[in-house]
């Protein structure tokens, strides 16, 4: 199963991600949509999951706060700001996240960690990236999309 995970896209769907999306089996966003649009975008091309950033305000009311899905075998829990997670992570295999605009993929504590960063407009000087993974029988591999931007 092919995953696309993406967070703090603030609006803006890349062509260059809407490449990546026309092969996920599921999408996995991290929150910062920023607008319905982008969210009945997004499930045109799989199911999606996911959750609310702190910038989606009356309209993503319907959005969760936090999510737990299981594909592939792999547990992820979905959440925007890694400071909101709960304090039991258990039958947890990954942590989804995102709000810092930063990439990350770690192990830590039992766990794999992930922000996809942000595809959306370019703030804070950051690369713009994104991430897919195949997940099966309980494994995952990730691996980075760096996307190509103008500087500014």
């Amino acid at each position: 199963m092919k995953l696309a995970i993406l967070s703090d896209t603030h609006g803006l769907l890349r062509p260059e991600v809407l490449e990546h999306l026309k092969t996920a089996d599921a999408i996995l966003h991290g929150g910062d949509i920023n607008k319905q649009s982008i969210v009945d975008q997004l499930r045109q091309y799989a199911p999606l999951y996911v959750v609310r950033g702190n910038n989606d305000k009356e309209w993503a009311e319907e959005i969760p706060h936090d999510l737990t899905v299981t594909l592939g075998g792999v547990t992820f829990y979905l959440v925007h700001n890694k400071k909101e997670l709960p304090a039991d992570l258990s039958g947890v295999d990954v942590v989804l996240f995102g709000h810092s605009h930063k990439y990350v993929q770690e192990e830590k504590d039992g766990l794999l960690w992930l922000n996809p960063g942000s595809c959306g407009p370019r703030r804070f000087h950051q690369e713009i990236t994104m991430m897919t993974a195949e997940v099966s029988d309980g494994s995952i591999q990730v691996e980075k999309i760096l996307i190509p931007h103008e500087v500014q």
